[in-house]
């Protein structure tokens, strides 16, 4: 293809990806997934390899792109069919991220398979929020294998019984799960339009033109890395269970823009729910390779070709069934990159951002009584890490998340709490040359007795800086002012305040004189 037609092509591939997620949104009853935005989709070929995607979530579209090929080689895929996983060991992230996968058919042909994934606020864990201090994966909630949802088109309404009756509020998850099948129906649909508009050989020509054209957009970045390897290593704080200063270490080694990244060195896996599968891990090496190539590098599988990497098994970056993984999708991702940067400004210094706030600051919350049921999930933003040209912007998601805000007015209408304070959390970003970007400050009441956990990072841990620049301010979390954990399952009564202060990012250079 010329380069206007290719321009074309990925527009349009694209757009089917952009279309999906708006018909999640809207058809969508939860305010995590309509509000917050906590969902992906993608298209896929045939083979489970990434064609496009939209500017979603990058933790959930990097480890789609590692996982779907394992996935979709195991089913007999016929029109209509649409399967259901959120098993983190066989492609998932974690219990909460539910995935839906659906083959697109041509003439009876299979062009391919579009997907989308979505965070359910309470997927029949013990806690409310379904992000509780867990050991196993069974105490996070219901494990669903991969699973034909549909087949030919007719809903399994067993499955689906068997999913929502096990969660809280099973009218607001199967209202989800419909607007998921929806998504993935208007993807399917666009995708058959496309390839009936152009051909089906037109089609597989641009496939290849557009992997082709991904792979030599990265290598020309990739390639103004010097050749060399470059370690660095960092510490979670903790995992819950009473471990501290858990390891993760990195070497890349790269050569001509081909990189690996290895992470021997890493802690084992631990007892906490800090662990992840190795998809969550390659999820935040692409997520930084990412960042480094030309904007209109492509989102598909091309661009990736010249990434590879590996984890020890039974690593906290590999872990091995049953292990707990809950908060190594949001807490561990985030240490990943921040290690994978770490190394990187070794040998590209100018271009590389010092540490963000490193924490996805979780919040669940909720209660389980007979007049009331709900489950409340947020991610809080911090300050993101200056770099070489400009300070880190304030009270920011940054790296592995990409959701917003819950807004305070769909918070307080949806559930018994009140937020009393929504603020930046002055002077909390590092010194340097460049400033870091300033942490939040957010303060909810209880309306009622409510259970709440935490999973954050960075409250022990700094955000450290790079060039002489100063660490970021550390997080805090308090209930009526007095400590908390890292990560907490607490029961607070009516009244009760809790407060969250999150980090600071890193500054960048040192302070002049």
């Amino acid at each position: 293809m010329d380069a206007i037609s290719l321009t074309i092509f990925s527009s349009r591939i694209a757009a089917v990806c952009d279309e999906m997620g708006a018909v999640l949104q809207r058809a969508a009853l939860s305010p995590n997934i309509k509000d917050r935005l906590d969902f992906s989709c993608a298209v896929f070929d045939p083979d489970g390899h990434l064609c496009a995607q939209a500017a979603h979530i990058p933790v959930h579209l990097g480890s789609m792109a590692y996982a779907m090929a394992d996935i979709v080689e195991c089913v007999s895929w016929n029109r209509g069919d649409m399967l259901i996983v959120n098993d983190p060991f066989l492609g998932g992230t974690h219990l909460p991220d539910v995935t839906l996968i659906a083959p697109a058919f041509v003439d009876n042909d299979l062009i391919g398979f579009v997907a989308n994934r979505a965070h359910h606020a309470d997927i029949g864990a013990n806690t409310p929020g379904s992000m509780p201090l867990s050991c196993s994966l069974e105490e996070e909630g219901i494990v669903i294998p991969p699973s034909l949802l549909l087949r030919r088109g007719a809903l399994d309404e067993a499955l689906l019984n068997s999913v929502t009756g096990a969660i809280g509020n099973p009218e607001t998850g199967r209202g989800d799960f419909s607007a998921q099948i929806s998504a993935n129906r208007a993807g399917v649909a666009r995708l058959g339009e496309l390839v009936g508009k152009i051909g089906a050989d037109r089609y597989w020509a641009g496939l290849v033109a557009l992997n082709d054209y991904g792979e030599r957009l990265a290598l020309s970045a990739l390639r103004t890395i010097p050749d060399g390897s470059y370690r660095f290593s960092d510490k979670m704080d903790d995992d819950g269970q009473g471990n501290t200063e858990i390891a993760i270490a990195a070497a890349i080694d790269v050569a001509q823009g081909k990189v690996h990244v290895d992470f021997a060195g890493t802690a084992p896996q631990t007892r906490g729910n800090i662990n992840c599968p190795l998809s969550v891990a390659a999820a935040a090496v692409y997520y930084v390779f990412r960042c480094l190539m030309p904007d209109q590098t492509p989102a598909c599988a091309g661009s990736f070709r010249s990434v590879t990497l590996a984890a020890p098994e039974g690593s906290l970056l590999n872990a091995r069934r049953p292990a707990a993984v809950a908060a190594g999708n949001v807490e561990t991702s985030q240490r990943i990159v921040d290690v994978v940067i770490g190394a990187l400004a070794q040998a590209i210094p100018e271009q590389m951002p010092a540490a963000s706030h490193g924490s996805m600051n979780n919040v669940a919350m909720g209660a389980r009584t007979k007049d009331h049921v709900w489950d409340y999930y947020e991610t809080i933003g911090g300050g993101m890490g200056a770099g070489a040209t400009g300070g880190g912007l304030h009270g920011i998601q940054t790296h592995m998340t990409n959701t917003l805000n819950t807004p305070i007015e769909s918070l307080e209408m949806h559930y018994p709490l009140r937020v009393r304070r929504y603020a930046l959390r002055r002077q909390s970003g590092g010194q340097g040359q460049r400033n870091g970007g300033d942490g939040l400050i957010r303060e909810f009441e209880m309306l009622d007795d409510t259970t709440i956990t935490l999973l954050t990072e960075r409250r022990s841990t700094t955000p450290w800086g790079l060039n002489g620049g100063q660490p970021g301010a550390v997080g805090e979390n308090l209930l009526d002012g007095k400590a908390l954990s890292s990560k907490v399952t607490l029961h607070a009564k009516r009244g009760q305040r809790l407060t969250l202060k999150t980090p600071g990012g890193g500054g960048w250079g040192r302070q002049k004189s």
